[in-house]
């Protein structure tokens, strides 16, 4: 669960945490740490060497749900990743798309992985990456995915900010 957990969508309030990312302090080095909401535990941020995850939104439980109500969660979850990559579009211009899949197979295996890249994966955000940047001087990037732990999970909508390359999972030219 995320600190998001019961809190609709809300596009001015993701817009304006995602513009927040742009000015966080973020570690240089260091290991990486999720944090979370001292009262209940649950995650508020992940942060690394150069780097910061946040949750923006977070779907209700798919316990019990089948076909078609299973795919009109799916289907509404990816129109809130688009509807706001569309509005960073608006501010930075086209966006980059970086696959997960083959990082995810070879941490699956053992391998080790990009930090921020291990990060997204402990949080069980397995989508691929909307990358904007490196953004005016702070060289900055920006990226949303969106993922879950399993089946019956929510939905979770995240952003991160790096100060570095975000890796593409191919080994060719980073974000």
């Amino acid at each position: 669960m995320t600190s998001r957990a019961g809190q609709s969508f809300d596009l001015g309030r993701a817009l304006s945490e995602v513009g927040e990312l742009l000015t966080v302090p973020l570690p240089p080095t260091g290991p990486t740490e999720a944090l979370g909401d001292p009262a209940t535990g649950e995650w508020t941020a992940t942060q690394g060497p150069g780097f910061r995850v946040v949750p923006l939104w977070e779907g209700d439980p798919m316990t019990g749900v089948y076909a078609p109500e299973w795919s009109d969660a799916e289907e509404a979850a990816e129109a809130r990743l688009r509807s706001l990559a569309e509005e960073l579009g608006h501010r930075w211009g086209p966006h980059t798309e970086v696959p997960l899949h083959g990082p995810l197979l070879r941490w699956q295996g053992g391998s080790a992985v990009d930090p921020l890249v291990e990060a997204l994966f402990r949080q069980d955000l397995y989508g691929d990456l909307v990358v904007w940047g490196p953004l005016g001087t702070t060289g900055r990037r920006i990226a949303l995915t969106l993922g879950r732990s399993d089946g019956d999970q929510p939905l979770v909508l995240a952003a991160l900010v790096s100060d570095r390359a975000v890796a593409a999972s191919d080994g060719s030219s980073p974000s």
